[in-house]
């Protein structure tokens, strides 16, 4: 077997510059072991991007109970926790059918007016004057909440207990978070009661609309499961929006150049997903047999995962992969911010229309945006690069 890099999770250098370390690894060889002292034996990671794709999209590799472990869920709570992140094979392609139609990229851009408006309102929110502002509160974390509001259909008066749902489940554990699941289920189930009743121009009343066809293809169950996983995949754009701005307001010539075009803006948008996107590693896999990667052996039934902080950089792809560079070409077909496969995430059109508009506002509301001093507070996880606070002056 090949010698393997070992990556240790709670190695403070590793927190605080996990693309270095994974970079390292992935020139030593394809797979690194991942390890954590005192929490198991760790798992495997594919840090180059020829082999994380292949993985991502290899049927040998299924994802089962183990790769979404939720101690915090009470257990009468359980039955709407299997979403389709967590199915393979045909029940994973039944559902995954069904609901497609609603997250294409053509669908997103007719809802990008409402997105628009959504970010305008809080920007116009934002204090006034020329003390710091932080945007994760302002902006970032309230704006994907809004827009899966709007697209379930959630009513008004409703949505503030929603917020504070975001905030919980953004935590992805802990005392918040499993007092936030039980009345999470409890208005997922009355949304859909709701809308059972009195449909309208939203996800929820198309989605009952396919049931009411076919009682068969959606149960209730079902829906509530996919309300929930929508609050939980929905919070993506709060850190890719606050990673994205802070790499911008640090490149100056970058923000340069998308002041200059805001033509530019997909291209970029991409191109910052890439070069820091907030998933550091795919959600863990088990193969169903031993699996060989480039001489290296993985047995059968041990968790695998993929270094996307390795491999969207890996200059057996991209061009000088540690530049950050918004002129790059066709990144969106290259990178695996939003993974590769049967599982390549549903909201990916919705999170970029997000994104997008959440960086054109700002840009063209606050043309003397600047990071505050210590603006940017990053958080020491493991699997997530993320901000806890983005601090920054509005003129």
């Amino acid at each position: 077997m090949s010698e393997v890099p070992e990556i240790n999770l709670s190695d403070p250098e590793v927190l605080r510059d996990p693309f270095t370390a994974y970079g390292r690894a992935r020139e030593q060889g394809p797979v690194a072991r991942l390890v954590t002292p005192g929490f198991g034996s760790g798992m495997w990671a594919v840090t180059r991007h020829a082999q994380a794709r292949e993985l991502l999209a290899d049927p040998r590799f299924e994802l089962n109970a183990k790769s979404y472990l939720r101690p915090d869920v009470p257990e009468h709570c359980l039955r709407y926790m299997r979403t389709m992140s967590e199915m393979d094979g045909p029940e994973h392609t039944r559902l995954r059918r069904l609901v497609s139609p609603a997250f294409t990229a053509r669908r997103a851009d007719a809802f990008r007016p409402r997105v628009a408006a959504r970010v305008d309102a809080l920007l116009a929110a934002l204090p006034a004057g020329g003390e710091p502002v932080d945007l994760l509160p302002g902006l970032a974390r309230p704006l994907p909440m809004d827009v899966i509001c709007d697209l379930v259909g959630v009513a008004e008066a409703d949505r503030p207990a929603w917020h504070g749902y975001g905030v919980a489940i953004a935590a992805g554990h802990g005392a918040a978070f499993a007092e936030a699941v039980p009345a999470i289920m409890r208005d997922a189930v009355a949304a859909v009661a709701g809308r059972a009743g009195h449909p309208g121009e939203d996800l929820l009343s198309e989605l009952l609309g396919l049931q009411a066809g076919d009682a068969g293809r959606l149960t209730d169950d079902e829906l509530v499961t996919l309300v929930w996983h929508l609050l939980l995949a929905g919070q993506t754009p709060t850190n890719l929006i606050t990673n994205a701005v802070e790499a911008l307001l640090t490149h100056p010539e970058q923000l340069a150049a998308l002041r200059a075009d805001e033509a530019l803006m997909p291209a970029a948008v991409e191109e910052l997903t890439r070069w820091a996107g907030p998933q550091l590693l795919s959600v863990p896999r088990y193969p169903r047999e031993e699996v060989e990667i480039l001489g290296v052996r993985i047995p059968a039934g041990e968790p695998v995962t993929t270094a996307l902080a390795g491999a969207n950089r890996d200059p057996r792809v991209f061009a000088d992969p540690e530049r950050l560079d918004i002129l790059r070409p066709a990144s969106r077909s290259a990178h695996l911010g939003y993974g590769h496969g049967p599982h390549f995430c549903l909201g990916a059109a919705l999170a970029r229309v997000q994104t997008e508009e959440a960086l054109t506002g700002l840009l063209r509301r606050f043309p003397e945006l600047a990071l505050a001093d210590g603006g940017a507070q990053r958080l020491p996880d493991p699997g997530t690069w993320r901000l806890g606070a983005l601090r920054v002056t509005l003129s």
